[in-house]
């Protein structure tokens, strides 16, 4: 069976590789990468049955490239250096994970039940996908530019504008980004965090609300300062969610 391992640590990168030749013999490491953009390049270039996953990266988390990955070919062992993750998650989904430093046991172990759930890859990558992101809120939301991919904390965003088919969104500290969806796609995940749709082009931070201006028919003024239009349909809507009414 062949194998990748993405870790951001060189050292636990070169430590969990020898494990493998060591102990796993049956499989063969096919590539290594370091982060999230890294790690997505590699699977999409290589063909693996196992992924050893590290949670925390430099760019952003393991799971962000199980929410990027559309084509689910392989199994996943996760290692992390903490138990503070959905270990349950993982275990209900037949999936193993490696606390650092890794026991030489436990990997065989793990090892083992990848190669078991083999025939249910795709039933099993589903499973945590959704059950990780779902119960583990990570705080994060990943966004594709036609640059990179990164991954910023919800708490980041003041607000998105739609821009036809993109969205650009605006941080607290002044920068902005053009990403690649819709703001309806955007909708759908970040009214689940604290924003508002308050015109049909744009979706706002209710955290980063200053006041409601009743003149010039009526707009968001934001911390930053920004002006947000509310439209007359959805005036009384938003303002009973921000509590303003």
């Amino acid at each position: 069976m062949r194998a990748i391992i993405i870790d951001d640590m060189k050292d636990a990168r070169a430590a969990l590789h020898q494990d493998i030749v060591d102990y796993c013999p049956e499989l063969e490491i096919v590539g290594e990468a370091e982060s999230v953009l890294s790690g997505l390049k590699l699977l999409k270039s290589k063909e693996t049955d196992i992924v050893f996953l590290d949670i925390e990266l430099g760019d952003g988390l393991g799971f962000d490239i199980l929410d990027l990955i559309d084509e689910k070919s392989f199994q996943v062992i996760f290692t992390t250096a903490s138990q503070d993750y959905a270990i349950k998650a993982f275990e209900v989904a037949a999936v193993d994970y490696l606390l650092k430093p890794i026991d030489p046991k436990r990997l065989k172990i793990a090892v083992e039940k990848a190669e078991q759930a083999h025939p249910h890859i795709k039933e099993q990558f589903d499973i945590i996908k959704s059950g990780l992101v779902k119960n583990e809120d990570i705080g994060k939301i990943v966004l594709h530019t036609q640059e990179k991919i990164v991954s910023v904390p919800y708490a980041s965003i003041s607000y998105c504008m739609s821009e036809g088919n993109y969205t650009t969104f605006f941080f607290t500290d002044g920068s902005k980004l053009l990403i690649t969806k819709t703001l309806k796609e955007f909708d759908k995940i970040l009214s689940q965090h604290g924003f508002v749709r308050t015109h049909q082009s744009y979706l706002i931070n209710e955290a980063e609300v200053k006041e409601f201006v009743k003149t010039e028919g009526g707009y968001i003024l934001l911390k930053n300062d920004s002006r947000i239009p509310v439209s007359v349909r959805k005036r009384t809507e938003v303002l009973s969610i921000l509590g303003m009414n």
